[in-house]
């Protein structure tokens, strides 16, 4: 009876527990969604027109409105890329070198070669202005797609968090209802059935 009784509290206090975890998890991803959400808005970051090919392909039904969620966010990252795509002529970062090549100055592919690169009127090489953009681009779309994952950590949070709740008071339910108690097993009255000797026949003639 001591051991059933321990087993009823322990059940209700680990369901009090994953509730409290579960209505944490739920605030702060909660919290954690909404601060992702004003950090975005405050860029005041804007999808172009639907005639771009960039959006019409990552954000068409997006087109002139206001960045304001995660999702939202990676198409713009993916409308930045492909921008940067067009400027350097489908190069990559590690596809151009860090000058304009004096050969070929309209080449987004450049140089790494000092010697090879266009100079300016004091002998400096001039860099790549390709590259530059893609470093741009590269640097503004990552702090996008962190965006993204940042809203759904925060949404995985809030499903973790519903589990937790619903689990505790599931235990709770279960603790106070008496499943986890020991049940004992029932007195089966056993009843004799007395044995009756057949008279004998009495024959009469």
């Amino acid at each position: 009876m001591r051991a059933s009784k321990l087993f009823e509290i322990g059940g209700i206090v680990a369901g009090l527990v994953l509730v409290l975890f579960g209505a944490a998890a739920i605030y702060m991803g909660v919290d954690g969604r909404a601060t992702v959400r004003d950090s975005i808005k405050q860029e005041q970051i804007t999808f172009g027109a639907a005639d771009d090919p960039a959006v019409a392909k990552f954000a068409s039904q997006w087109a002139d409105e206001q960045v304001t969620t995660g999702t939202q966010a990676r198409a713009f990252a993916q409308v930045i890329r492909e921008h940067a795509l067009e400027s350097s002529g489908g190069l990559a970062y590690a596809q151009m070198g860090r000058f304009i090549s004096a050969d070929d100055p309209k080449n987004p592919a450049g140089t790494s070669d000092e010697a090879a690169a266009l100079k300016d009127e004091t002998g400096a090489p001039l860099s790549n202005t390709a590259r530059n953009t893609w470093i741009t681009a590269t640097a503004l779309s990552t702090a996008l797609n962190m965006s993204y994952m940042a809203e759904q950590m925060a949404l995985f949070g809030i499903v973790v968090g519903i589990a937790l709740l619903l689990s505790g008071i599931g235990f709770i339910v279960l603790a106070l209802g008496g499943a986890l108690r020991r049940r004992e097993a029932p007195e089966v009255a056993t009843s004799t059935t007395s044995k009756t000797k057949p008279r004998p026949a009495i024959i009469t003639g």
